[in-house]
């Protein structure tokens, strides 16, 4: 069973990240709709910036606890497609490089 790790813009301009296994278009829709009280409810409308699959939803749930401890920057740059901010703002010490490879909106890594 596969999963995707996705990352929303707020209507606030805030990033959240989050991982699903049901079909992505789905969980979009219902981030859109506030079907579930929570972060994304009360900062409507949002918009897929970036999305990855996985082959197993371990390994989606892992990036997005990564992710998550990243700062802003970092993530602007993983949605930017730009790997070498990405290393340069690892070598900085903002979070530990990535360790799963990185994929623009609407690639697959499987």
């Amino acid at each position: 069973m596969g999963a995707y790790l996705y990352i929303l813009l707020c209507a606030d301009g805030s990033f959240y990240v989050g991982t699903t296994i049901v079909a992505l278009e789905r969980r979009l829709a219902e981030h859109q709709a506030g079907t579930y009280d929570g972060y994304t409810a009360r900062r409507r409308p949002v918009e897929l910036v970036y999305c990855q699959h996985f082959q197993r939803l371990e390994d989606a749930a892992a990036a997005e606890r990564q992710i998550k401890g990243w700062r802003r920057e970092k993530k602007q740059a993983l949605i930017r497609g730009d790997f070498a901010a990405l290393q340069s703002l690892a070598r900085r010490g903002a979070t530990a490089g990535a360790s799963f490879e990185t994929r623009p909106k609407g690639r697959s890594s499987g």
